[in-house]
């Protein structure tokens, strides 16, 4: 009995953080309320605070959820080497749909005294890291480090994500990659 107590309240709070994780990504931290989270779960909005304590606390679990998603996507287990074109995965993240909720959490976050800058912090060093994983020093040009590299790299790709958000008809993605690769390292092509 106590297992398929624990199954459905795991089940309810995976619910409630998928809910959580696609409005905030549509409409805001500031704009999404319990009400909106329960609707969209189908759970009660009292399980909101019984899972999470608070809405802050449910925004720690949604990025906690998302860092996982970004670190599985771009860093490969321990002690193995990645696979596949650094590239393909970088641009392959601007159609998740985790993306969006990184730049509709931005666009919150750079405002001082927002409550989600530390946690979308903790968010933004996920995906530097997952991302710096895939690129070796020594692939860069001399004088360039690996974290600054990364830095460009990851803004490029929210700027590119934010302007495809806003007119998607004005940025060819697949224009976006060439033009990437063209400014990349050769060192740094397909294996």
């Amino acid at each position: 009995m106590a297992t398929r107590r624990t199954e459905r309240t795991q089940e309810s709070r995976r619910l409630l953080v998928a809910a959580a994780a696609e409005l905030f990504a549509e409409k805001g931290y500031r704009q999404t309320s319990f009400l909106d989270i329960a609707e969209k779960a189908g759970i009660s909005r009292g399980s909101i605070p019984w899972h999470f304590g608070n809405k802050l606390g449910l925004l720690e679990a949604v990025i906690d959820d998302q860092i996982q998603a970004v670190l599985t996507r771009f860093a490969p287990p321990s002690g193995e080497r990645p696979s596949g074109d650094p590239l393909d995965q970088v641009m392959g993240f601007i159609r998740m749909p985790v993306t969006r909720l990184f730049i509709t959490l931005l666009a919150e976050a750079v405002e001082v005294g927002s409550p989600i800058r530390e946690h979308y912090a903790q968010l933004h060093a996920a995906l530097r890291q997952g991302v710096r994983s895939r690129i070796p020093a020594e692939a860069l040009p001399p004088g360039t480090t690996p974290e600054a590299f990364t830095v460009v790299l990851v803004g490029a790709v929210i700027g590119v994500h934010a302007q495809w958000r806003v007119a998607p008809e004005a940025v060819d993605l697949d224009a976006v990659r060439t033009t990437i690769r063209a400014l990349l390292p050769a060192s740094l092509e397909r294996p």
